[in-house]
Parts: structure tokens; sequence; C-alpha cells
């Protein structure tokens, strides 16, 4: 629906402007609004594209809630500085290896 909106406004400016043979003061005005249009669309999106993260991470959280072998510890794992961060991403990158080797035949 905004979209509509916005495109009509701007072909509605160009018609107008060209009937009026595009007086410069009406381009610096047109140049303002793209610019703040552009600006509010940018924090629409991120709007937008956050609470979509957020949702995303309400879902992983009840994943790993109902999870029995879950570390729970995860759930809070955006909260964690960058060392804890770190040390979590060492730990399960041992976890992954482990289990490459014992899913290549080394346990049969």
């Amino acid at each position: 629906m905004t979209v509509l909106l916005v495109l009509a406004a701007a072909l509605s400016w160009v018609g107008v402007s060209i009937t009026a043979r595009f007086p410069a003061r009406w381009e610096t005005v047109f140049q303002t609004l793209v610019a703040a249009l552009t600006l509010a669309m940018v924090f629409v999106i991120q709007h937008t594209q956050a609470r979509h993260q957020r949702a995303t991470q309400r879902k992983l959280d009840e994943i790993l809630r109902a999870l029995p072998d879950a570390d729970n510890a995860l759930i809070t794992l955006e909260h964690a500085s960058d060392e804890e961060l770190h040390a979590t991403g060492h730990a399960h990158h041992r976890i992954r290896q482990a289990a490459l080797g014992d899913g290549d035949g080394a346990g049969e």
C-alpha cells in the first residue's frame, strides 16, 4: 500500500513538474523528499528485520527448552560477552569435530 502511494505521489510530481517546465526549486524539494523517504524506509526495513529476528530467536529458544539434552545456557547467549561467545564457538567446534570423528566409522 505504501509503495503504491509513494509511486503515485512520484508520478504526480513528475507530471506537475513537466507541465511547469521543471522549476529548479521544485527539483531541490523533490531531492530532499527522496532523501527523507529513503531514510524513513531504512528505518522501516531495520524495524522489520529486527522483528523477524526477535521472532526467530523466540522460536529457537523454545526448541532449546523442549530438547532434553540441550544446553539451556545457550538461550541467553545473545547477552554474553565476546569472550563467552568465542569460548562457546570453540566448544561447539570441538563437539562437531568429535561427532565427525565418531561418524566416519571409527566407533564401529
